[in-house]
């Protein structure tokens, strides 16, 4: 890229229990007819390739199955920090998916692993929800944290794009703690569908992305065309 700066793509969470298929077990509607644009993008020339990807224990905490009573989409639960109990994170509860040693927890077959440069595991943790490829939500102090930031300051990257599921949940905290680090970041809105696809939802996640700092680009942006021409 001009200017000295740095470009690497996040492929977030594109796991078979995200996409929409007859086994998926938390399937978002639309998700695996996006994997030719997650592939397109990984044959454009970003320095760093990386992906997420859930890989939860059978009795983590996100999972509405480990609390009697509670029901997945409907049901939430405040999840504390292991270092600090006033630092609390509120969580949808969700089915058990992406556990770890079964199909649902893998990449979906038709993505283009052989591409990445780098593959990120996150949510182990049984204790602690983490939807950011970054690491838990918790920041005081920060508790638990992947390899990625380090991942991409190693390689001097300064620009972040994002894509992959979901648009309201793993790739807007994803993206936002992108910022925070002192990555520009762009969320590709083309390549990421949501949970909840209604208009107001969308909109609500579209301003809190914008309020953080991230840019919101579609595939024909002049962002990318830059890359393509690096």
């Amino acid at each position: 890229m001009a200017d000295g700066r740095k470009a690497a793509l996040a492929c977030i969470d594109v796991q078979e229990d995200f996409c929409d298929n007859p086994d998926g077990a938390l399937a978002v509607k639309g998700a695996c007819a996006l994997t030719p644009i997650w592939n397109e993008l990984l044959s454009l020339p970003f320095a760093v390739k990386l992906a997420t990807r859930d890989y939860h224990p059978r009795d983590h905490v996100s999972f509405a199955s480990q609390h009697k009573g509670k029901q997945p989409f409907t049901s939430t639960l405040k999840v504390k920090n292991p270092e600090n109990e006033q630092d609390v994170f509120t969580t949808t509860l969700w089915p058990d998916h992406c556990v770890q040693g079964t199909l649902g927890c893998e990449y979906i077959s038709q993505f283009a692993r052989s591409k990445l440069t780098h593959s990120i595991e996150k949510g182990q943790d049984k204790r602690v929800e983490m939807y950011s490829g970054f690491g838990p939500p918790y920041r005081n102090p920060k508790f638990g944290m992947t390899e990625m930031e380090d991942v991409l300051k190693k390689e001097g990257i300064t620009d972040l794009f994002v894509v992959g599921l979901a648009f309201e949940y793993c790739v807007k905290y994803t993206a936002i703690d992108a910022v925070a680090c002192g990555f520009r970041t762009f969320v590709i809105e083309d390549g990421t569908k949501a949970v909840d696809q209604s208009e107001q939802n969308l909109t609500a996640v579209r301003k809190e992305l914008q309020d953080n700092g991230v840019v919101l680009i579609k595939l024909f942006s002049l962002e990318l065309e830059k890359i393509k021409k690096s």
